[in-house]
């Protein structure tokens, strides 16, 4: 207590605590509010929760997972609120509905909000498996983050720079060197490297390349963003993996529009709040254009950015029973797109991305795409060597099937691209590329790519 409330109740005691007291009792008044979320069979589905009061304020509850916004439950939860009035919003990932409204809570009995969130999409049915690969939150979470977001697998960054909590244990198989020239996440590897004592400088973050993969050549290195100063120097090296293409700066409710510390876009060319993200795809296509195959990867920072686990994820088509081997193995071939929203899986001939498709001449390919999107999408583009060469309109439906043919006489590598009629956030997914070897040029070389 301060000075004035200790003399008076030195003064007055009797009155002034009654006072106190009463003003306890009218702020600790609450109302019971039991949430019930169900899936389309009537089964308790774990998801996301955003709540807010008339503040806008986040709710928390005791003993379940909170990020900045929203909490994790298993769809049965019971909250003890202030009267008032109330925004929600409630998510599963990709793959189902999206229920949000408002309801006002008034003093007396308990109240009920009853919710069903039904499957759009079901992916893992037809062998197509969901995984962020920028995660920081506690190992303890994970289990529960993974079902309440639709997520099959979501290694765990336990060592960072200076910090390293990594004590082994189910999901703690990652780690990041985030400094001067960028960042790059490792996954796979049984310990982590000796980065606590490193500068922001030295040594170069190609040291410890070079350390894990003496370590353990099944490491996996993941570029994390395209636009890194260093990208050019560590996708010479060969020694890359993937790369985020649906990164941490593309977040659900904003976006980030600057590029940190890596290479400054030209803001008038890609003005914000969009123009990251596209920066984001030009530069990978340029990596595309200089023969380079990296399949695009996604990551969210929850834990650190205002993400929930899994906004930002990749999926990677298996043909085989799903392991975090053969997950690896699928996006190591390329079978992958990414997604923060909407969901688009494509063959060409026949074939999933990361395929090389072979003629001695000119050819016609037939390409088979499937979207699926809470979001509305008006078209699906198709990228060609960097530039937009078809704009495939698309219906108001949640699901949605195209086939087109598109022609081509030279090499180099095409994909399907879908983004959402959003302006202030960018909502999308890429496949990834499928590549062209047409006649006796395996690979085409962009010399303005390469520059």
């Amino acid at each position: 207590m301060g000075f004035w409330v200790r003399y008076l109740v030195m003064q007055s005691p009797g009155f002034i605590l009654a006072a106190l007291a009463w003003v306890s009792c009218v702020s600790a008044e609450t109302v019971r509010l039991n949430l019930r979320v169900n899936d389309g069979g009537g089964r308790p589905a774990p998801c996301r929760v955003h709540l807010f009061n008339e503040k806008g304020k986040a709710h928390q509850v005791p003993g379940l997972p909170f990020w900045r916004d929203h909490f994790t439950c298993g769809g049965r939860v019971s909250l003890d609120l202030e009267p008032g009035r109330y925004k929600y919003a409630v998510e599963k990932g990709p793959e189902f509905e999206r229920r949000s409204g408002e309801f006002s809570l008034e003093s007396g009995k308990p109240q009920s909000l009853e919710l069903v969130i039904n499957r759009i999409g079901n992916l893992r049915g037809a062998g197509w498996f969901s995984a962020d690969l920028h995660v920081h939150r506690p190992l303890k979470d994970i289990d529960l983050l993974m079902r309440a977001e639709d997520l099959d697998f979501a290694p765990v960054i336990t060592w960072w720079n200076k910090r390293n909590f990594w004590t082994g244990g189910k999901h703690a198989e990652a780690g990041e060197d985030e400094r001067e020239g960028g960042a790059l996440i490792y996954h796979r590897l049984q310990h982590p490297l000796e980065i606590t004592k490193a500068t922001r400088e030295y040594p170069s973050p190609m040291t410890y390349v070079n350390d894990a993969l003496q370590t353990n050549p099944r490491v996996w290195i993941d570029l994390e963003k395209p636009f890194w100063w260093d990208v050019p120097t560590w996708m010479a090296s060969g020694k890359m993996n993937s790369i985020g293409l649906a990164n941490n700066h593309m977040c659900r409710s904003s976006m980030l529009s600057r590029e940190a510390w890596g290479r400054p876009r030209d803001a008038k060319r890609l003005p914000p709040p969009l123009g990251n993200a596209y920066w984001t795809q030009e530069i990978y296509y340029h990596l595309l254009n200089a023969g380079l195959r990296l399949p695009p990867s996604a990551g969210s920072a929850s834990g650190v950015l205002p993400n929930p686990v899994g906004h930002n994820r990749v999926y990677v088509q298996l043909d085989e029973e799903f392991s975090i081997d053969a997950w690896w193995r699928g996006l190591a071939a390329g079978r992958c797109f990414v997604s923060n929203g909407p969901l688009l899986v494509a063959k060409a001939d026949g074939k999933w991305p990361g395929a090389v498709i072979k003629s001695s001449g000119a050819m016609r390919i037939k390409l088979e795409m499937n979207l699926t999107s809470w979001d509305r999408v008006s078209g699906i583009e198709i990228i060609r060597n960097g530039e937009v060469v078809r704009q495939v309109p698309c219906s108001r439906a949640r699901r949605q099937e195209h086939v087109i043919e598109i022609d081509a006489d030279e090499s180099g590598w095409f994909l399907a691209r879908a983004i959402a009629d959003n302006p202030s956030i960018f909502r999308f997914a890429s496949t990834g590329p499928f590549y062209l070897e047409i006649g006796e040029t395996r690979r085409r070389i962009s010399r303005k790519s390469c520059s």
